[in-house]
């Protein structure tokens, strides 16, 4: 007897492959990145000092120096707790992928309050998360 695929599973096998590897290379990428945001905070946590700078919006500026370059250190930490989880969350796969794929995809949207030149890094890498998610979501589970 034959295991039958559900409607939503991907057209083509290699399809499949592809997104589960997209999926993999995401998490890695954001396990990547929150360990550099390990290295900025024992390096020197004032490298976030001119990050906001460039944004468009003046709460967002005057936000980000009264709040988090208050204490770089602790706040480096938590966007570097943050990104590996998430990475992690998509690299465990499941329901909890799910909520790994919403939060890379927020977290590029939010990387677009800091200025214009945040948003030739997120357009394209969102077009390719949304992709990603939507093609992974259905092999995810309920």
């Amino acid at each position: 007897m034959t295991k039958r695929q559900p409607l939503s599973a991907p057209d083509h096998p290699a399809e499949g492959k592809r997104v589960g590897l997209a999926r993999k290379i995401v998490g890695g990428f954001f396990v990547f990145t929150g360990g550099v945001h390990l290295g900025i905070v024992m390096a020197d946590p004032q490298l976030y000092a001119n990050f906001a700078q460039e944004s468009f919006i003046p709460l967002v500026e005057r936000a980000w120096n009264q709040i988090f370059m208050a204490a770089p250190a602790r706040w480096g930490l938590v966007v570097s707790l943050g990104e590996a989880t998430l990475g992690v969350l998509l690299l465990r796969g499941g329901e909890w992928a799910k909520a790994g794929w919403i939060g890379v995809i927020a977290f590029h949207l939010g990387l677009m309050l800091f200025g214009w030149g945040f948003w030739l890094w997120s357009v394209p890498a969102l077009v390719f998360l949304v992709w990603a998610a939507r093609a992974d979501w259905p092999s995810l589970g309920e």
